[in-house]
């Protein structure tokens, strides 16, 4: 029997994202293994999860580095010390140096709320309803050294309501956001999804022409 997938998860906040994982793991719908939660943030929601399940936690202080560079090698150098097979941003608020991540790509995996290629960066709900859009939504991604620009896995959509605003919208789409995830690194941790080329994804062999769809809790081509 194989050993299940070994995951480390990056967070800045809350981490909501990673308790909906702990909770699909709890569950045993999510065959893997935490190994390590790093944060740039001494107190962030995420390390206190972490701590109260068990799992290994590593903070990291950026301004204790020279340059941005500097940092991202040396949490990348404990990233790999961990034996992490799979490293996965879940609401972690940092640009990553493409040169840190290189070794990575393929094996990291973002989560973000909006319709990828739309929306890049921060500010999405906000953008999406200045935009007058009729859909927002959330993907899930390989991360390439291109912000929020790597192929896209899955998404996740959901009407906007007349009385949406920011809050509002951003409440509504959590949910989705903590059932993507978890379905995406389901699949990944049963082999059946991998980075086929550089903007190309294979799944179940087959490259994808447009991300799978969050169906319930299923994704579907």
């Amino acid at each position: 029997m194989s050993s299940p997938l070994r995951i480390a998860v990056l967070a800045s906040g809350r981490g909501s994202n990673l308790a909906a994982l702990l909770a699909a793991h709890e569950r045993g719908e999510l065959p893997v293994e935490f190994v390590l939660v790093a944060s740039d943030k001494a107190n962030a929601g995420a390390l206190r999860l972490a701590e109260a399940a068990g799992i290994p936690t590593l903070v990291l202080n950026p301004r204790a580095y020279a340059d941005r560079l500097a940092f991202d090698l040396d949490l990348f150098a404990r990233l790999d010390g961990c034996g992490a097979d799979v490293l996965v941003l879940a609401g972690f608020m940092r640009i990553i140096d493409g040169q840190a991540l290189k070794p990575w790509v393929g094996r990291m995996i973002n989560i973000h709320p909006s319709l990828l290629p739309k929306y890049r960066g921060l500010h999405t709900h906000r953008r999406a309803l200045e935009a007058g859009d009729a859909e927002h939504g959330v993907s899930v991604h390989y991360v390439t050294a291109e912000l929020d620009g790597g192929p896209v896995i899955a998404q996740a959509r959901l009407a906007i309501q007349p009385g949406d605003d920011e809050h509002t919208l951003a409440q509504r789409l959590l949910p989705y956001e903590h059932r993507l995830l978890p379905a995406v690194l389901k699949l990944i941790a049963d082999k059946r999804l991998q980075l086929a080329s550089p903007d190309g994804v294979a799944f179940d062999g087959r490259q994808l022409s447009a991300p799978l769809r969050l169906q319930g809790d299923q994704l579907i081509g």
